[in-house]
């Protein structure tokens, strides 16, 4: 953690528009994990960041932070908290600013800064690579999704002089959104997992999606690295659009690049977690692990690639890549969250967002988990919940049809859809002859008639609310709590 004073921060947020104002321009700041948006988060030393917001001005805060302990204020004007203040036309700014100047200080040191992104799966990938990185040394990452102008920025400023690796989650609304990201961190490793129809209905398709994923790669120097999919074709595209060193990660046959990383012999336990063996090959031959991944789903394969490649680009040991992969947890919330009840049912609660590639993969991995659960349940069924999946644009009833044939397709024996969609999912699971019908969200778990060994699928986009369904029924009577 490293100490420094008001008017240092601001020399720090350089060539930034922001002026220092009241008294104690000397006072010091804590800086490290305690950059706050929040006042509840405020500690002794802290800066608070004010963000004005739809509904509440976190001006309005800094009063509280500072009497938490907060010694400095980020604001667009001043406030009657009792502290010095950093005043900007935008506060989002001044903090990106503050951000970016932090990261330059510390990679001109050796820290290691890697970004990623993709359509589906970034979360649980950077979560992978999150615990990767933290067997090899002091690591920053985001919590949970802090992947867009205000929680890249708010994780980049947690870095101190003892952080060697940076980790950001980069999401994106349109064009330019990863660039500007992107010159806040000054990615070594850039990383792109997918590109999807995912905010389809935001980009305008899936081209605009691919041109705006690609500014992750597009301003590597040339000792950096681009780690793409090889299984993704319009991902291996961005192979073009960059001038660093290209690592490959991919299932099956992956030819060129600087590193390839691939998986061999890949097999499911009954809780549909993976094990294989970890294969790198480069100039200098091949180097082989075995991994056991305690994640859900057999689309974890890749992402686990994804962030073993990452690993291996930067210098990290195989070995020590491969242990850490198969002590990973889940840590983020709602994401492929298997909750096992004692009555034998399982909830998997995969409630924090969606899209058309993360439903697939969710019905797929509930599947596979019910097969599972069979050896001791032959009766066992898959009940999938299913909500809106948001931002599909003109493509969405489509869409919604399309996933509720799939779920038809994949074995799920009955299914429950909420949203202002749901319609459409009922009308393409029925048109392949399965049970389906629409739900209010509020009667959904009191609805549901559950065995031993049923699995049941809650998935939907955030906007749903999906996840007190999943709490309903985890908290139904022979839990476990």
């Amino acid at each position: 953690m490293r100490v420094r004073t008001m008017l240092e921060l601001v020399e720090l947020m350089q060539p930034a528009a922001v002026e220092l104002f009241g008294e104690d321009a000397d006072t010091d700041v804590e800086l490290g994990p305690d950059v706050v948006i929040d006042n509840r988060e405020a500690t002794e030393g802290s800066l608070f960041v004010a963000i004005p917001g739809e509904r509440v001005d976190g001006h309005a805060f800094a009063k509280a932070a500072v009497d938490s302990g907060a010694r400095g204020v980020i604001g667009m004007y001043s406030t009657d908290a009792d502290a010095p203040h950093i005043l900007a036309e935008d506060s989002i700014a001044a903090m990106s600013w503050l951000a970016r100047g932090i990261v330059r200080e510390e990679r001109a040191r050796g820290m290691v800064s890697i970004g990623i992104t993709g359509s589906s799966g970034k979360t649980s990938t950077k979560d992978l690579m999150a615990q990767i990185f933290e067997a090899a040394g002091p690591t920053v990452a985001p919590v949970g999704s802090q992947n867009n102008e205000v929680g890249v920025p708010l994780t980049a400023c947690r870095v101190d002089a003892e952080t060697q690796y940076l980790i950001s989650e980069m999401g994106a609304r349109g064009i330019g959104h990863i660039s500007w990201l992107t010159s806040l961190v000054g990615l070594d490793i850039g990383v792109c997992l997918n590109v999807g129809r995912a905010h389809v209905g935001e980009f305008g398709g899936v081209e605009a999606t691919a041109k705006a994923k690609a500014e992750i790669v597009a301003d590597l120097a040339e000792d950096g690295w681009a780690v793409l999919n090889a299984a993704d074709p319009v991902v291996a595209d961005m192979a073009s659009a960059t001038k660093a060193r290209v690592a490959w990660f991919g299932e099956g046959d992956v030819d060129g690049g600087d590193l390839r990383v691939t998986a061999r012999d890949v097999t499911m336990n009954a809780l549909s977690q993976p094990s294989f063996e970890l294969v790198a090959s480069d100039a200098a031959g091949e180097r082989t692990a075995q991994v056991s991944l305690g994640v859900i789903g057999r689309h974890q394969v890749s992402n686990a690639l994804a962030a073993a490649a990452a690993a291996l680009a930067v210098g990290l040991d195989i070995q020590l890549v491969a242990d850490a992969l198969s002590e990973a947890v889940q840590r983020s919330s709602w994401r492929m969250e298997l909750m096992p009840r004692a009555d034998g049912v399982l909830i998997l609660n995969d409630a924090y967002n969606a899209n058309p590639d993360s439903m697939a993969a969710a019905l797929a991995t509930a599947v596979e988990l019910v097969h599972g659960t069979r050896r001791d349940h032959p009766e066992a069924r898959v009940i999938a919940v299913l909500g809106d999946m948001l931002e599909l644009g003109p493509l969405a009833e489509e869409l919604h049809e399309e996933a509720g044939r799939l779920a038809a397709d994949l074995g799920v024996a009955e299914i429950v859809a909420v949203g202002d969609l749901a319609s459409q999912i009922v009308a393409g699971a029925t048109s392949e002859g399965i049970a389906a019908r629409v739900a209010d969200r509020n009667d959904v778990a009191s609805s549901l008639s559950l065995k031993p060994g049923d699995v049941v699928l809650i998935k939907g986009s955030r906007g749903v609310g999906l996840e007190t369904v999943a709490a309903e029924l985890a908290d139904e009577d022979g839990a476990v709590k």
